[in-house]
């Protein structure tokens, strides 16, 4: 595992840059996951406009004016925000170790960070509108293509994202939630995928919709780009163990931590006794006699620990059945030997990798729609089947996942399991709709 950047030149160049620290992993793959969707979304919005189903939308700007009041202030804050939290942070980690989710939450920061990027902010806005500046501002009817909107796109997507991901995680865990409102809500940990999908398809519809885009064409362009970004996002969750990670495996045991094997008859159950206390009380005792709550994931007997039995074919490795992810980023687990600083953690039973799976899945599901996006002529049909996919692949993965569960009339689904199969039932309506009644384009 690589919980952030130092810790993957390290293992990779034998080269110890602290300042390294502060880029986590998994920030850099769900930075790479926009980045990517953002190439994907333009690339078919070109090729449907190419096609005439996308049509460009005139604008009248303003054009020549010299920077404003307002410029100043917003790109000013935006620089002292960023300069006293991310520059101060590259400073203050040159030094020691620190933990960036802490320090971004906390109130330290470098002043003299945040005054040096305002100004250099600043200075950039001066100088693109002096380029501009005319004798008499002009107004002019520009042609805005769909395919220009991409950048509004994926910054609404990012903002309804987080916020959506916020609010279903908490709605997930109201007891938790509950017990400190203000602390849950601002905490960088806990996100629910599809609480940030169904926020940020809201504000992507409405803002579309105002913007003349038809909304069928568009949902089909951003399907595909949804489904590699997913999978992207899933590699930082692998790469950085953030505790998305699946039940137990029985058929392996850790004889050592971060080491996994076959189990014995009786293995499984030996190792639920020998660390009873972090299966039920998610605390561990660690080798100097100090108590440490590692982990929330806690069964009220070990009886109920959630487990499966499946034993991989032999010429597989293990790790692709089988995990305790070592140096893992949420710290969870029993301490590593001979291991020094932050991140010597790994789980005392190995878990099935979830998060490999989906990647492994969503990446197909991408090559798939891919492939089918020129040889589907009716608007809405590429969208049905992204979310009968998506609806697909995590209903089954939920199967080997821990996750908060409700009664309904005697069953126990979780909240992705029924948003799944609501996305399912939607995507074969929206399938059936408008491949019997919609018009081929």
């Amino acid at each position: 595992m690589y919980p952030n950047l130092y810790y993957a030149v390290k293992d990779w160049f034998g080269v110890e840059i602290n300042a390294f620290k502060i880029f986590y992993t998994f920030g850099i793959f769900v930075a790479l996951a926009f980045i990517v969707a953002a190439i994907i979304l333009s690339k078919e919005l070109k090729r449907k406009e190419k096609q005439g189903l996308l049509l460009p939308r005139e604008e009248t700007i303003t054009v020549g004016k010299p920077i404003s009041i307002a410029d100043i202030l917003i790109n000013g804050f935006i620089g002292f925000l960023f300069g006293y939290k991310i520059l101060g942070a590259f400073i203050a980690s040159r030094d020691q170790a620190i933990d960036l989710q802490d320090y971004i939450f906390s109130r330290e920061g470098s002043i003299i960070g945040g005054l040096i990027l305002a100004a250099l902010l600043i200075f950039l806005k001066y100088r693109e509108k002096n380029k501009q500046k005319l004798t008499k501002p002009e107004e002019r009817t520009l042609r805005i293509w769909p395919h220009d909107r991409v950048g509004d796109i994926i910054v609404l997507a990012l903002i309804f994202g987080i916020l959506g991901a916020k609010l279903f995680d908490n709605l997930e865990n109201w007891d938790r939630f509950i017990q400190n409102p203000i602390a849950n809500l601002l905490s960088p940990s806990g996100l629910t995928f599809y609480g940030g999908l169904i926020c940020a398809a809201i504000a992507i519809a409405i803002y579309v919709t105002k913007k003349g885009i038809k909304i069928w064409h568009m949902a089909d362009a951003i399907a595909p780009a949804l489904m590699i970004a997913y999978a992207i996002g899933r590699i930082g969750c692998q790469v950085s163990g953030d505790g998305d990670w699946g039940i137990y495996n029985s058929a392996y045991i850790s004889d050592v931590p971060g080491h996994v094997i076959d189990a014995s008859p009786g293995d499984f159950e030996r190792n639920l006794n020998e660390n009873a206390s972090y299966f039920i009380e998610g605390r561990i005792l660690d080798h100097d006699s100090t108590i440490s709550t590692v982990t929330d994931r806690k069964a009220d007997s070990l009886i109920n620990v959630p487990h499966k039995k499946f034993k991989g074919p032999s010429f597989l490795p293990n790790w692709l059945f089988a995990y305790t992810f070592p140096h893992n980023v949420n710290e969870d687990g029993i301490i590593i030997p001979d291991c020094e600083g932050k991140y010597c953690r790994a789980l005392p039973q190995p878990v099935f990798p979830t998060s490999l799976y989906e990647i492994i899945m969503c990446g197909m599901l991408f090559l798939i729609l891919w492939a089918l996006r020129k040889k589907i002529h009716v608007a809405g049909v590429i969208s049905g089947i992204y979310l009968i996919f998506t609806g697909l692949e995590r209903f089954i993965i939920e199967k080997i996942r821990v996750n908060s569960t409700y009664n309904i009339f005697g069953l126990h689904p979780t909240q992705a399991e029924i948003i799944s199969l609501v996305l399912i039932i939607t995507g074969i309506v929206i399938f059936i709709i408008r491949s019997t009644t919609a018009k081929k384009v």
